[in-house]
């Protein structure tokens, strides 16, 4: 199609970001694309922009700028009923203009020419693109309106009129007075573009950063079923696919973390003549709420073209610019689409050297409901739970706005709100978009919040919690701490982290550190997959049949129960690993006792009881025991996945509970059969050096381990023979006891004479200071605490450093 001699249409192929002014920040994107992107193989439907020029030319020819300064000049935004009442009279007054008879015989031929290129039998999206839209630190996204499934040129015509009008919601009047933009400095320019039929299969929106922790070494990608208003709005909770971004560009092709939503609706086409609106939602089928809306193909096939995205963007801004992109699947021709493309100007925007912690000083037993969390706050305030828009004039600010979703016109009243909690939703949606653009919490997808929550009652919203987000009854007390991490010196004494939940790995990966040192394998175990592994495996032996239920439940949308095992656990590990990479990640291996094994789901059909289980069956001798072989072999596995597959080779593989040399060579043996050969594509494996025998052996077992790290609370119990579970011997466990130390300087004396890795990961550094300083005075190479300790642990540091 060519357009030059046009004065107020402009194809794609003729516009740069240079032309935002012109066509707006939406279209310049969209031409910048199509010219420069898709010779870089990323596909963008073909079309073209009405300019802005045409709308400026549309109302002089109508003489309409008095009437609108009238309307607007006397506005007072913050009376609901008179931004409504003007907000329509503007729009109406657009709307009915004559089109001038210039721009009506360009959007004719421009459209004819569009169809005999796409196919008389295509239809068309008509997006509104204002002149003010997806600047780098205000986004206009959602003010106005798209139209969707356009056929015939009268349908087309009325779209693009509404378009016009739609510069004057009251939800864009309402934003543009709060970011201080002048209304007549504002224009809308249409983009008229190839529909891509995702009706027929699915659409959503992806990020190259994490929306909630700013984290950006990974695309985070999600979608649904049909049309992609209802992922953008917040109707559906869609399903997420994560990829992390270094190991991809490695040429590793693997997902990092996937979240299955539950996509109850899908938006069709209408076929009813009648409706003026052009699409409709329907139920979803039971079968495809329960699979992934794409497979890891197209995840991965989605990931290049973010990533290609973002390059050239960042390259034309001449910094790292963080995207966010729209994508549609054509379910005719089953190729991806990428229909949008902006800067992501919300958590990229955030200083990276101040940190903000919010944390509750308890925890409630029991949360009133939860959902997925959207930013890492906390907040309290009087539910105010809103059925419909009629009444939001009953909302005061402070107050935390409950609902089954939000929508643009909600916009006014959720800048008053303390915290925003819905029912439907993802990380995406409408409501989670506008919680980080005003920097408070907001819990989405809980399903039941408007039925749970009553209002008027005192609530406290957290998002401090990882991915998922809690709503407790009453003012639960929280601290917030702020840190200004920006030169913080670095001992010499590496400071690594203990860590439990993959969720919180991208939050706390920007506190000082050298890695992980302690990862539990049974965290993600008992939290993410619930259920006992050989009750995965052999759920025939599971007596009781709401247990089996149960189990079938967990592993819905996987092939097996192994294989849920192992992706569900490699995609744990991998998350941790990918936010700390490439800096070394210590995953423990599981380190259940036979109670603890016994309480996972259907645990007690595959566990003996055990009368002193903390020195039981446990660690190295349970791997390498033929009973427990099979489940050794699902860890196994999902550890061959996050290092083969994800490419996350910072993975370091620790052996708890060994007693014997023998058992730490079968161990070896165990691994190396199972594709885990220790120092095969670089892998070590440590042990946890917590038996008096591993540090009176510590140079026979230093044969078979690459490092060790002093686990202080089992090794305190056994040399002081003091049961840590039993409170009536508890005055007697103390790490500091003169004995306990003695072997804890053995241990770092042995390591470091057979010149292997010597850390600590034990809770006695997190607890007392002068500990800090006998493990610095004796040399130890790394010391592991839990993230609430590691800025005070690392001034005893550098304190016991210079003395030393």
């Amino acid at each position: 199609m060519s357009h030059e001699t046009f004065r107020y249409i402009k194809n794609f192929s003729a516009l740069t970001l240079q032309d935002i002014p012109l066509v707006g920040g939406k279209n310049a994107s969209l031409g910048e694309m199509f010219s420069n992107l898709t010779p870089l193989g990323v596909p963008v439907p073909r079309g073209f922009a009405i300019t802005a020029d045409a709308y400026r030319y549309l109302l002089e020819e109508n003489a309409l700028w008095p009437r609108l300064h009238e309307l607007l000049d006397a506005l007072d935004p913050d009376d609901a009923a008179d931004l409504q009442r003007r907000g329509a009279q503007i729009r109406e007054l657009i709307y009915r203009a004559d089109l001038p008879l210039v721009l009506q015989e360009e959007m004719r031929l421009a459209y004819d020419e569009l169809m005999n290129e796409i196919g008389s039998g295509s239809s068309l999206a008509i997006r509104s693109s204002a002149t003010a839209e997806d600047l780098p630190n205000a986004s206009f996204a959602g003010q106005q309106d798209t139209y969707l499934n356009i056929s015939g040129y009268a349908e087309f015509t009325d779209a693009c009129r509404r378009c016009f009008a739609s510069l004057f919601t009251d939800r864009a009047i309402h934003y543009r007075i709060d970011q201080g933009f002048d209304h007549f400095e504002v224009a809308l320019s249409i983009g008229v573009q190839e529909m891509v039929r995702s009706d027929l299969s699915a659409s959503g929106v992806m990020f190259t950063i994490d929306t909630e922790s700013g984290f950006d070494q990974v695309v985070l990608i999600t979608g649904a079923y049909g049309l992609g208003e209802n992922v953008v709005q917040g109707a559906v909770d869609p399903d997420e696919f994560m990829v992390h971004k270094p190991t991809f560009k490695l040429g590793h092709r693997c997902v990092l973390k996937r979240h299955l939503g539950s996509k109850k609706i899908k938006m069709v086409y209408s076929s009813d003549q009648n409706r003026r609106e052009a699409v409709k939602n329907i139920p979803t089928s039971p079968i495809d709420r329960k699979k992934f809306c794409l497979n890891d193909q197209e995840v991965m096939k989605l990931t290049e073209y973010a990533l290609i995205i973002e390059d050239y963007y960042s390259e034309q801004a001449g910094s790292n610019r963080p995207m966010d992109i729209e994508w549609a699947k054509d379910g005719v021709s089953g190729e991806l689409f990428i229909v949008q493309a902006r800067p992501e100007t919300v958590v990229s925007q955030k200083q990276a050297h101040q940190l903000e912690q919010f944390r509750l000083c308890r925890t409630p037993d029991q949360a009133l409901v939860y959902g997925r969390a959207v930013g890492t706050k906390i907040a309290a305030g009087r539910a105010r739970v809103i059925e419909s828009v009629e009444e939001l004039s009953t909302f005061k600010a402070g107050e935390v706005l409950v609902s089954d979703m939000t929508t643009p016109d909600w916009e006014p009243v959720m800048k008053m709100a303390s915290a925003l909690v819905t029912n439907r939703g993802g990380r995406t949606c409408h409501a989670a978009i506008i919680a980080r653009e005003l920097g408070i919490p907001a819990v989405v997808g809980t399903v039941d919040a408007t039925a749970k929550i009553d209002n008027g009652s005192w609530i406290t919203v957290s998002c401090a919690q990882g991915d998922q987000g809690n709503v407790y009854a009453g003012q639960v007390e929280y601290e917030v701490i702020h840190t200004d991490l920006s030169d913080l010196p670095k001992p010499k004494t590496h400071l690594m982290m203990n860590i439990a939940d993959p969720q919180s790995a991208f939050n706390i990966n920007r506190l000082p550190n050298d890695g992980v040192g302690l990862a539990r394998m049974e965290f993600i175990i008992n939290n993410q997959i619930k259920a006992h592994p050989m009750a995965l495996l052999y759920p025939q032996k599971v007596m009781s049949e709401q247990t089996r239920a149960e189990l079938e439940g967990l592993i819905a949308g996987y092939e097996s129960g192994a294989r849920f095992f192992t992706q569900t656990l490699s995609e744990g590990i991998g998350q941790l690993a990918a936010a700390f990479y490439p800096k070394p990640v210590v995953i423990r291996l599981s380190d259940f006792k036979s109670n603890e094994y016994a309480n996972l789901l259907g645990g007690k059909y595959f566990e003996l009881h055990e009368e002193n289980p903390m020195i039981g069956f446990r660690g190295a001798v349970r791997y390498n025991d033929p009973d427990f072989a099979e489940a050794f072999e699902l860890e196994c596995q999902a550890l061959q996945r996050v290092r083969q597959q994800m490419g996350l080779k910072n993975v370091i593989i620790m052996v708890p509970f060994c007693r014997r040399v023998q058992e730490a060579k079968q161990v070896l043996e165990n691994l190396a059969a199972n594709g885990l050969v220790r120092g095969q594509d670089g892998l070590q494996v440590y042990m946890m050096c917590e038996i008096p025998n591993n540090v009176l052996l510590i140079d026979e077992f230093s044969e078979y381990f690459d490092g060790f790290s002093i686990g202080t609370n089992d090794l305190t119990q056994l040399v002081l023979g003091v049961d840590r579970d039993s409170q009536k011997v508890a005055a007697d466990y103390d790490e500091r006891d003169p004995g306990v130390k003695k072997m804890v300087a053995m241990a770092i004396e042995g390591a470091k004479r057979n010149h292997r890795h010597i850390g600590l990961c034990g809770q006695a550094p997190s607890d007392f200071p002068d500990y800090t300083e006998f493990l610095v005075e004796q040399g130890i190479d790394a010391i592991s605490l839990n993230p609430d300790s590691i800025l005070k642990t690392q001034k005893l540091v550098l304190s016991a450093e210079a003395s030393k």
